[in-house]
């Protein structure tokens, strides 16, 4: 899928973006954990979500009051992208709150120009420590294209298919590895690797976060909600450097990181 921006627009939001509180690009005033520790944080909170124990944190007067006078970047810790999908509440599940995780949502949790732009502002911009791709149970995008590639799909609307088109290559790998599972039992395979793919799709276009994780600044890791019972399982995050070491070594990748 391609997307279209002109140079005006692109080269406006670069200059708003670039800028911290004091009119220059920098690290932010209060201090973050780091990656390991912010993946820390949202796996505490999922598990304080699954097992009743949520505390609803940062929901409060103060906080709103909060929000109005300080930077995002002083606070989140954590960039999300998952799926639009309603049963994905993204603060809820890692019983987070106000100004602590910088969220993208799109069909499919697809990585393409909007939400990659999106996710560098939230690594390089807002200085979150930890960027997770978060797919989820019963994907109803991945079961689409999953069942057009299989030859069964149906006619979808106009802008659809090009918004989902980076599942493809997913679902194509996920049949190719597992050759004897057919139908719908494919499915929970093509979910986990459109994870990985979204994460191939980012290092390819995204100089700079390739940049922040090959520092140690940032982390990028893939994660799968059961919307059925709240938990999320990780995924291995060497998966996420073997990925990193293939697009440093393909000459296909972006390599300016800033606009013209």
């Amino acid at each position: 899928m391609k997307r279209i921006i002109t140079y005006a627009s692109v080269l406006s939001i670069c200059l708003m973006a670039f800028m911290n509180a004091s009119g220059q690009p920098g690290d932010p005033k209060a201090k973050k954990p780091n990656p390991d520790a912010a993946i820390a944080m949202l796996k505490e909170g999922n598990e304080r979500f699954v097992t009743g124990n949520a505390k609803r944190p940062h929901a409060d007067a103060a906080r709103l009051a909060l929000a109005g006078k300080e930077d995002q970047g002083d606070h989140a810790y954590a960039t999300v992208i998952t799926c639009s999908d309603s049963r994905v509440p993204v603060e809820i599940l890692f019983d987070a709150g106000v100004m602590d995780i910088f969220v993208i949502r799109v069909a499919g949790n697809v990585l393409d120009v909007d939400e990659i732009g999106s996710v560098e502002y939230g690594l390089a911009h807002v200085h979150t420590p930890v960027f997770v791709v978060l797919g989820h149970t019963q994907c109803g995008a991945v079961t689409a294209v999953t069942n057009a590639v299989q030859g069964h799909g149906h006619a979808l609307e106009r802008n659809i298919p090009p918004l989902v088109d980076n599942i493809t290559p997913a679902v194509k790998k996920a049949i190719a590895d597992h050759p004897k599972t057919h139908g719908s039992e494919i499915i929970p395979y093509a979910i986990e690797e459109n994870i990985w793919q979204g994460i191939e799709d980012l290092f390819m276009s995204s100089p700079v976060s390739r940049d922040l994780v090959n520092a140690g600044k940032a982390k990028v890791v893939g994660a799968v909600y059961d919307v059925s019972n709240g938990k999320i399982e990780w995924l291995p995050e060497a998966k996420t450097v073997e990925i990193l070491k293939k697009v440093e070594a393909n000459p296909k990748r972006a390599i300016e990181a800033m606009s013209k």
